[in-house]
């Protein structure tokens, strides 16, 4: 009998090693807690999907946050905890990593500027900045040093008075900081921004990124998108950084925004590569 019972016990034994082995494999299975990306507003749809993907491929959560990069530039000066901040431009990432704390921002994509019009506005990219001037054409724009698009609108402008002297005077008095500041009026839930404003009249001519300007357009297909032409386009490079404290997944994933599956996700929403 004595067999039996040794018998009996390594059994039971081999069952609690398996059932241990088991439990730790369902715990390896549990995501590992998430790091916080603050990210461009412009970057909502495309980074939501690369995010999804990515979470999806690794079991890796992913925490985001968007907003004016000029915000969130302040929001992370202030003590926030992000650990790679994905911006509109490069200079709000140059300002983290003069501190010390982040590292040199890398261009992960690229934009361009577009008008979006409303119907009644027929403008092409040869006639744009004589529509721009035109006294009854209100012109709306994002905030310079809180959203980079903004500053992009305000190059725009210095631009078209090498063209025609006394237009960026006339564009700096006439344009309508519409969005990217603090107090900016928000949308509707489930509506952009760019659709919103350009629907409710807010301004015949709105200065935004092609691709906020291509999203508005398939929300409200009334409205025109009209390229800017090269005299006076001004790219727009989006830098990242990451903390130099963050954890190896942080790392990882700000790579992952530079490899094939995010840049495929990253074209399909109207980016170019970096």
């Amino acid at each position: 009998m004595k067999p039996l019972r040794c018998l009996i016990g390594t059994l039971t034994l081999v069952q609690l090693i398996a059932c241990s082995t088991e439990k730790q494999t369902m715990n390896s299975l549990e995501p590992i807690p998430a790091f916080k990306v603050y990210a461009a507003g412009s970057l909502r749809e495309a980074m939501t999907q690369v995010a999804a993907d990515y979470q999806a491929r690794t079991g890796q959560a992913v925490e985001l946050s968007f907003g004016a990069s000029g915000l969130l530039r302040e929001r992370i000066e202030k003590g926030e905890a992000a650990q790679v901040f994905a911006s509109a431009d490069t200079d709000h990432p140059k300002r983290l990593a003069q501190g010390g704390a982040w590292q040199e921002p890398r261009v992960f994509v690229r934009n361009s500027l577009c008008a979006l019009t409303g119907a009644n506005v027929n403008a092409t990219p040869d006639t744009l900045l004589q529509t721009l001037l035109q006294p009854a054409v209100r012109v709306g724009t994002s905030t310079p040093v809180s959203d980079p698009s903004g500053d992009y609108a305000w190059a725009l402008f210095r631009k078209a008075d090498a063209q025609q002297p006394g237009a960026y005077a006339t564009l700096d008095k006439k344009a309508l900081k519409l969005t990217g500041a603090a107090d900016s009026p928000k949308p509707p839930a489930g509506r952009s921004f760019y659709a919103w404003a350009m629907d409710e009249g807010q301004a015949d001519v709105f200065l935004t990124y092609c691709t906020n300007a291509v999203a508005a357009q398939k929300e409200v297909p009334r409205l025109k998108v009209v390229s800017v032409p090269p005299a006076l386009q001004v790219g727009a490079p989006y830098g990242m950084t990451v903390a130099t404290g963050a954890p190896p997944q942080a790392q990882a994933f700000a790579q992952a925004l530079l490899q094939a599956p995010a840049q495929q996700v990253f074209k399909r929403f109207g980016f170019e590569g970096p």
